[in-house]
């Protein structure tokens, strides 16, 4: 495999999507692994003033980052995840659960992680 300049890492397409049926809204909402900026964002929001971790919203929030629409850009801002977290738990853990996996994120990566 050749070695990659600067240009062709970062013109390389390596966001992966996967859609979702979400019969509860009416339609698909595309779910996208997280930048890298993203990931250390959501990670640094994980931990609250005295170390304790910060767990509330989790789903919204990461939901906030990962959904995305049919050109990639994000349909909500870390704003909007407050109003996100008002939507189904139902339909939430069910897009949670796909974003966990694009993004190694969770028990289910740990064990993974383990494994290997």
């Amino acid at each position: 495999m050749p070695i990659l300049n600067k240009a062709a890492i970062l013109a390389a397409e390596d966001l992966k999507t996967e859609t979702v049926a979400v019969p509860e809204w009416g339609g698909d909402v595309r779910v996208r692994t997280l930048t890298g900026t993203e990931r250390d964002a959501f990670e640094s929001g994980l931990v609250a003033d005295g170390g304790k971790r910060n767990l509330d919203n989790l789903r919204a929030r990461l939901l906030a980052l990962a959904i995305v629409d049919d050109h990639g850009a994000r349909v909500f801002t870390d704003g909007d995840a407050m109003l996100l977290g008002g939507k189904s738990a139902a339909v939430l853990d069910r897009l949670f659960d796909v974003a966990q996996r694009l993004n190694g994120i969770g028990a289910q990566a740990e064990a993974e992680t383990e494994k290997n």
